[in-house]
Protein backbone atom coordinates (compact mmCIF):
# COMPACT_ATOMS: atom_id res chain seq x y z
CA UNK A 1 0.00 0.00 0.00
CA UNK A 2 1.32 3.77 -0.56
CA UNK A 3 1.80 5.34 2.73
CA UNK A 4 -0.87 8.04 2.02
CA UNK A 5 -3.23 4.94 1.40
CA UNK A 6 -1.75 2.99 5.00
CA UNK A 7 -2.34 6.76 6.83
CA UNK A 8 -6.12 7.26 5.82
CA UNK A 9 -7.22 3.49 6.08
CA UNK A 10 -5.78 3.14 9.41
CA UNK A 11 -8.16 3.76 12.63
CA UNK A 12 -7.55 4.18 16.86
CA UNK A 13 -9.15 0.50 17.45
CA UNK A 14 -11.37 0.33 21.18
CA UNK A 15 -12.74 -2.40 20.53
CA UNK A 16 -10.94 -5.92 20.15
CA UNK A 17 -12.04 -9.38 19.08
CA UNK A 18 -11.08 -10.87 22.39
CA UNK A 19 -8.18 -13.49 20.91
CA UNK A 20 -4.68 -12.79 21.98
CA UNK A 21 -1.74 -12.16 19.17
CA UNK A 22 0.26 -14.91 18.04
CA UNK A 23 4.23 -14.75 20.27
CA UNK A 24 5.59 -14.47 17.26
CA UNK A 25 3.42 -11.52 16.04
CA UNK A 26 4.42 -10.00 19.13
CA UNK A 27 7.99 -10.33 19.08
CA UNK A 28 7.91 -9.29 15.19
CA UNK A 29 6.49 -6.06 16.26
CA UNK A 30 8.55 -5.51 19.59
CA UNK A 31 11.74 -6.46 17.40
CA UNK A 32 10.52 -3.81 14.54
CA UNK A 33 9.86 -1.30 17.68
CA UNK A 34 13.40 -1.74 18.62
CA UNK A 35 14.81 -0.79 14.90
CA UNK A 36 13.14 2.66 15.11
CA UNK A 37 14.98 5.19 14.79
CA UNK A 38 14.01 8.73 15.98
CA UNK A 39 15.25 11.86 14.80
CA UNK A 40 16.49 13.16 17.70
CA UNK A 41 18.35 9.98 18.93
CA UNK A 42 16.76 9.76 22.09
CA UNK A 43 16.88 6.27 23.25
CA UNK A 44 13.80 4.23 23.86
CA UNK A 45 12.71 0.87 25.96
CA UNK A 46 9.91 -1.08 24.21
CA UNK A 47 7.57 -3.13 26.39
CA UNK A 48 4.91 -5.20 25.76
CA UNK A 49 2.59 -6.60 28.26
CA UNK A 50 -0.02 -9.25 28.58
CA UNK A 51 -3.12 -7.69 29.88
CA UNK A 52 -4.45 -10.70 31.90
CA UNK A 53 -0.96 -11.69 33.43
CA UNK A 54 -0.40 -8.16 34.61
CA UNK A 55 -4.29 -7.01 35.22
CA UNK A 56 -3.96 -3.96 33.29
CA UNK A 57 -6.78 -2.28 31.47
CA UNK A 58 -8.44 0.89 30.36
CA UNK A 59 -11.89 1.90 30.79
CA UNK A 60 -12.65 3.05 27.16
CA UNK A 61 -11.26 -0.41 25.42
CA UNK A 62 -13.11 -3.82 25.46
CA UNK A 63 -11.26 -7.62 24.50
CA UNK A 64 -7.64 -6.51 24.34
CA UNK A 65 -4.74 -8.85 25.63
CA UNK A 66 -1.70 -7.30 25.30
CA UNK A 67 -0.51 -3.50 25.66
CA UNK A 68 2.50 -1.80 24.48
CA UNK A 69 4.69 1.09 25.59
CA UNK A 70 7.98 2.66 25.70
CA UNK A 71 9.90 4.46 28.29
CA UNK A 72 11.62 7.88 27.35
CA UNK A 73 14.41 9.66 29.62
CA UNK A 74 12.77 12.78 31.07
CA UNK A 75 15.82 14.97 28.30
CA UNK A 76 15.20 17.46 25.54
CA UNK A 77 12.50 16.79 22.83
CA UNK A 78 12.06 13.30 24.29
CA UNK A 79 8.02 14.15 24.01
CA UNK A 80 8.98 14.69 20.23
CA UNK A 81 10.84 11.60 19.47
CA UNK A 82 8.14 9.50 21.55
CA UNK A 83 5.43 10.93 19.63
CA UNK A 84 7.87 9.91 16.63
CA UNK A 85 8.36 6.63 17.48
CA UNK A 86 5.39 5.45 18.59
CA UNK A 87 3.38 6.86 15.42
CA UNK A 88 5.74 4.41 13.34
CA UNK A 89 5.11 1.22 15.49
CA UNK A 90 1.25 2.45 15.18
CA UNK A 91 1.28 2.42 11.39
CA UNK A 92 3.35 -0.81 10.85
CA UNK A 93 1.02 -2.01 13.04
CA UNK A 94 -1.55 -1.29 10.95
CA UNK A 95 0.31 -2.87 7.70
CA UNK A 96 0.11 -6.48 9.76
CA UNK A 97 -3.50 -6.00 10.70
CA UNK A 98 -3.59 -5.02 14.71
CA UNK A 99 -5.38 -2.93 15.43
CA UNK A 100 -3.77 0.12 18.02
CA UNK A 101 -4.85 3.51 19.99
CA UNK A 102 -2.87 6.36 21.43
CA UNK A 103 -4.02 6.26 25.20
CA UNK A 104 -2.03 8.95 27.46
CA UNK A 105 -5.29 9.72 30.29
CA UNK A 106 -7.84 6.80 30.20
CA UNK A 107 -5.81 4.28 31.86
CA UNK A 108 -4.40 4.12 35.60
CA UNK A 109 -1.32 4.99 35.39
CA UNK A 110 0.36 4.27 38.16
CA UNK A 111 -0.47 0.61 37.76
CA UNK A 112 1.24 0.70 33.70
CA UNK A 113 4.13 2.94 34.91
CA UNK A 114 4.76 -0.12 38.11
CA UNK A 115 3.98 -2.73 35.72
CA UNK A 116 6.95 -0.77 33.38
CA UNK A 117 9.25 -0.65 36.51
CA UNK A 118 9.52 3.16 35.27
CA UNK A 119 12.74 5.30 37.30
CA UNK A 120 13.11 8.21 38.54
CA UNK A 121 14.21 10.66 35.28
CA UNK A 122 12.13 8.03 32.73
CA UNK A 123 8.36 8.77 31.64
CA UNK A 124 6.25 6.40 29.70
CA UNK A 125 3.73 9.45 28.62
CA UNK A 126 1.40 6.69 26.23
CA UNK A 127 0.61 3.04 25.74
CA UNK A 128 -1.71 1.34 23.19
CA UNK A 129 -3.76 -2.38 23.32
CA UNK A 130 -2.65 -4.65 20.77
CA UNK A 131 -5.22 -6.93 18.75
CA UNK A 132 -7.59 -7.49 15.86
CA UNK A 133 -10.16 -5.05 15.86
CA UNK A 134 -13.88 -6.43 16.46
CA UNK A 135 -16.36 -6.83 13.47
CA UNK A 136 -18.05 -4.38 15.14
CA UNK A 137 -17.17 -1.18 17.49
CA UNK A 138 -18.62 -0.68 20.86
CA UNK A 139 -21.38 1.94 21.11
CA UNK A 140 -18.93 3.57 23.72
CA UNK A 141 -15.87 3.63 20.51
CA UNK A 142 -18.71 4.98 18.21
CA UNK A 143 -19.41 7.63 20.35
CA UNK A 144 -15.94 8.87 21.41
CA UNK A 145 -15.25 8.90 17.49
CA UNK A 146 -18.20 11.16 17.00
CA UNK A 147 -17.24 13.13 19.96
CA UNK A 148 -13.72 14.01 18.53
CA UNK A 149 -14.64 14.31 14.64
CA UNK A 150 -12.22 11.35 14.63
CA UNK A 151 -12.81 10.81 10.51
CA UNK A 152 -12.43 14.90 9.68
CA UNK A 153 -9.79 17.16 10.15
CA UNK A 154 -8.86 20.67 9.37
CA UNK A 155 -8.57 22.14 6.18
CA UNK A 156 -5.00 22.33 3.77
CA UNK A 157 -4.97 26.33 4.06
CA UNK A 158 -5.15 26.27 8.21
CA UNK A 159 -2.39 24.03 8.53
CA UNK A 160 -0.05 24.82 5.72
CA UNK A 161 1.80 28.02 4.94
CA UNK A 162 3.41 28.98 1.83
CA UNK A 163 7.08 31.07 2.46
CA UNK A 164 5.53 33.14 5.65
CA UNK A 165 2.69 32.77 7.88
CA UNK A 166 0.57 35.00 6.48
CA UNK A 167 0.44 33.14 3.49
CA UNK A 168 -2.05 29.81 4.04
CA UNK A 169 -1.50 27.37 1.24
CA UNK A 170 -3.70 26.27 -0.82
CA UNK A 171 -3.12 21.98 -2.04
CA UNK A 172 -3.00 23.35 -5.62
CA UNK A 173 -0.18 25.66 -4.66
CA UNK A 174 1.75 22.90 -3.18
CA UNK A 175 2.66 21.16 -6.15
CA UNK A 176 4.74 18.16 -5.72
CA UNK A 177 4.17 18.57 -1.67
CA UNK A 178 0.84 18.23 -2.16
CA UNK A 179 0.34 14.31 -1.35
CA UNK A 180 3.03 14.50 1.35
CA UNK A 181 1.25 17.51 3.43
CA UNK A 182 -1.80 15.18 3.13
CA UNK A 183 -0.31 12.57 4.94
CA UNK A 184 0.55 15.01 7.42
CA UNK A 185 -2.76 16.49 7.49
CA UNK A 186 -3.77 13.03 8.64
CA UNK A 187 -1.89 12.37 11.61
CA UNK A 188 -4.31 11.49 14.48
CA UNK A 189 -3.67 13.75 17.75
CA UNK A 190 -4.93 13.88 21.40
CA UNK A 191 -8.44 14.76 20.95
CA UNK A 192 -8.27 15.37 17.09
CA UNK A 193 -6.60 19.15 18.04
CA UNK A 194 -4.02 18.93 15.36
CA UNK A 195 -1.37 21.16 16.75
CA UNK A 196 0.99 21.51 14.38
CA UNK A 197 1.28 24.46 11.69
CA UNK A 198 4.09 24.19 8.89
CA UNK A 199 5.60 27.20 7.01
CA UNK A 200 6.86 25.76 4.08
CA UNK A 201 10.15 28.63 2.68
CA UNK A 202 13.87 28.02 1.06
CA UNK A 203 13.87 24.28 1.01
CA UNK A 204 12.58 23.45 4.47
CA UNK A 205 9.39 22.65 6.54
CA UNK A 206 9.39 24.42 9.72
CA UNK A 207 7.02 22.56 12.32
CA UNK A 208 5.03 25.10 14.92
CA UNK A 209 3.01 24.22 18.03
CA UNK A 210 -0.02 25.62 18.00
CA UNK A 211 -0.72 24.87 21.69
CA UNK A 212 -4.53 24.15 22.71
CA UNK A 213 -5.76 25.56 25.91
CA UNK A 214 -5.22 22.88 28.82
CA UNK A 215 -1.77 21.54 27.51
CA UNK A 216 1.71 22.30 28.65
CA UNK A 217 3.15 23.87 31.33
CA UNK A 218 2.43 21.64 35.03
CA UNK A 219 1.84 18.41 33.59
CA UNK A 220 4.11 15.05 33.18
CA UNK A 221 4.80 15.52 29.88
CA UNK A 222 3.83 17.80 26.90
CA UNK A 223 1.11 15.91 24.92
CA UNK A 224 1.25 18.70 22.20
CA UNK A 225 4.97 18.15 21.53
CA UNK A 226 4.01 14.28 20.93
CA UNK A 227 1.65 15.20 18.20
CA UNK A 228 3.94 17.25 16.44
CA UNK A 229 6.66 13.98 16.53
CA UNK A 230 3.42 12.41 14.90
CA UNK A 231 3.48 14.80 12.68
CA UNK A 232 7.33 14.71 11.71
CA UNK A 233 6.91 10.95 11.55
CA UNK A 234 4.09 11.04 8.60
CA UNK A 235 6.34 13.93 6.84
CA UNK A 236 9.63 12.26 7.04
CA UNK A 237 7.70 8.93 5.86
CA UNK A 238 6.09 10.38 2.65
CA UNK A 239 9.38 11.87 1.70
CA UNK A 240 10.89 8.83 2.56
CA UNK A 241 8.61 6.85 -0.15
CA UNK A 242 8.40 9.68 -2.63
CA UNK A 243 12.99 9.16 -2.42
CA UNK A 244 13.30 12.33 -1.08
CA UNK A 245 16.11 12.57 1.94
CA UNK A 246 15.60 14.76 4.81
CA UNK A 247 17.39 16.32 7.43
CA UNK A 248 16.60 18.01 11.07
CA UNK A 249 17.44 21.36 11.90
CA UNK A 250 16.89 22.75 14.77
CA UNK A 251 17.81 26.64 13.97
CA UNK A 252 15.54 29.66 14.13
CA UNK A 253 14.68 29.90 10.35
CA UNK A 254 14.20 33.70 11.14
CA UNK A 255 10.60 33.99 9.89
CA UNK A 256 7.55 35.09 11.54
CA UNK A 257 5.88 32.27 13.14
CA UNK A 258 2.48 31.79 12.77
CA UNK A 259 0.08 33.31 15.21
CA UNK A 260 1.12 31.94 18.83
CA UNK A 261 3.25 29.23 16.53
CA UNK A 262 6.42 27.66 18.77
CA UNK A 263 8.66 26.49 16.40
CA UNK A 264 9.93 23.44 17.20
CA UNK A 265 12.38 21.73 14.26
CA UNK A 266 12.84 22.12 10.62
CA UNK A 267 12.74 19.26 7.97
CA UNK A 268 15.22 20.52 5.05
CA UNK A 269 15.02 18.47 1.87
CA UNK A 270 16.56 18.80 -1.69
Amino acid sequence: MAFIDIVRSRRSVRTFDGKPLAENELNELLSFCRSIENPYGVPLEWLIFDAEKTGLSSPVIVGEKAYITAKVPRAAHAEEALGYAFERMVLHAAEQGIGTTWIAGTMDRKAFEKAAGLQEGEMMPVVSPLGRPAAKMSLREIMMRKGISADSRFPFEKLFFDGSADRPMAKEAAGDLAGILEAVRWAPSACNYQPWRLVIADGAVHFYLKRNKGFGEGRLFDTQKIDIGIAMCHFALAMEEAGRPVSLSLDDPGIAAPEGGILIASYRFD
